[in-house]
C-alpha cells in the first residue's frame, strides 16, 4: 500500500533482459534503507527489491508488467518516481495507491501556468476520472482538474514538477496510471446494477 507521495527520484544505471523478464538496477539515495523482499513503487509500479549493492538495487519487471506499463521504455538514464510502502501509523498525505497500474496514457498536453503547469492525459480503457478526484501519473497521487471521457488533466506546482519526473513529460509521453480504487468498485457495482 502507498500513498502517492513520491519519497525521490532513482536512476536506472542498467537493465538485463532474463528471458521475457527485464532486471533493472536502480540507483536512490533510501537504497541503504531497503531490504530484500521489499515492496518499492517504480512510476507507480510496486515492485520487489531482489538485490542490493551499496547504492544501488534491483528489481525483476515480468512480461505481464512489462506490456501494461511504461518500464518498457526505461532504459539507461530515465529518472524513476519512487515511493516505499507506507507505514501504518502515518499519515496518508495523498490517497490509497495500491501499487497496481491499470493502464497507460500518452500526455497530450504541456502547458506552462505563470508558475504552474498543466499536464492532459488520453488513455483507451473504460476507467473513469471525476473532477476534484484522486488519480495517480507515474505513482504521483494528483488531484483531476478537467474530466472527460478516457482524457483527463492535472495542474502540477513547482515543487512537483522539480522534485517529480514531471520534469521529463512532453507531449506524446507514456505515463502509467492508477485509478482511484474507491471510484473502481463504484463503478463495478454500478455496472451490475439491474436498468
Amino acid at each position: 500500500m502507498f500513498t502517492g507521495i513520491v519519497e525521490g527520484l532513482g536512476l536506472v544505471t542498467k537493465t538485463e533482459r532474463k528471458g521475457s523478464n527485464i532486471d533493472f538496477t536502480i540507483k536512490a539515495e533510501f537504497t541503504g534503507e531497503l531490504k530484500i523482499d521489499q515492496s518499492v513503487a517504480h512510476n507507480g509500479c510496486c515492485l520487489t527489491v531482489v538485490q542490493i549493492h551499496k547504492d544501488e538495487y534491483v528489481v525483476t519487471a515480468i512480461d505481464e508488467t512489462l506490456n501494461k506499463t511504461n518500464l518498457s521504455e526505461w532504459k539507461e538514464g530515465t529518472k524513476v518516481n519512487l515511493e516505499r510502502c507506507m507505514v501504518m501509523n502515518g499519515r496518508l498525505d495523498g490517497h490509497i495507491v495500491q501499487g497496481h497500474v491499470d493502464t497507460t496514457a500518452i500526455c497530450v498536453k504541456k502547458e506552462h501556468k505563470d508558475g504552474s503547469w498543466e499536464f492532459a492525459f488520453r488513455y483507451d480503457t473504460d476507467d473513469i476520472t471525476v473532477e476534484k478526484g484522486s488519480i495517480t501519473v507515474n505513482g504521483v497521487s494528483l488531484t483531476v482538474v478537467n474530466s472527460k471521457d478516457k482524457e483527463f488533466s492535472v495542474h502540477i506546482i513547482p515543487y512537483t514538477y522539480e522534485h517529480t519526473n514531471f520534469h521529463t513529460i512532453e507531449e506524446g509521453s507514456k505515463v502509467n496510471l492508477e485509478f482511484d480504487i474507491i471510484g473502481k468498485y463504484v463503478a463495478k457495482l454500478m455496472r451490475k446494477q439491474p436498468t
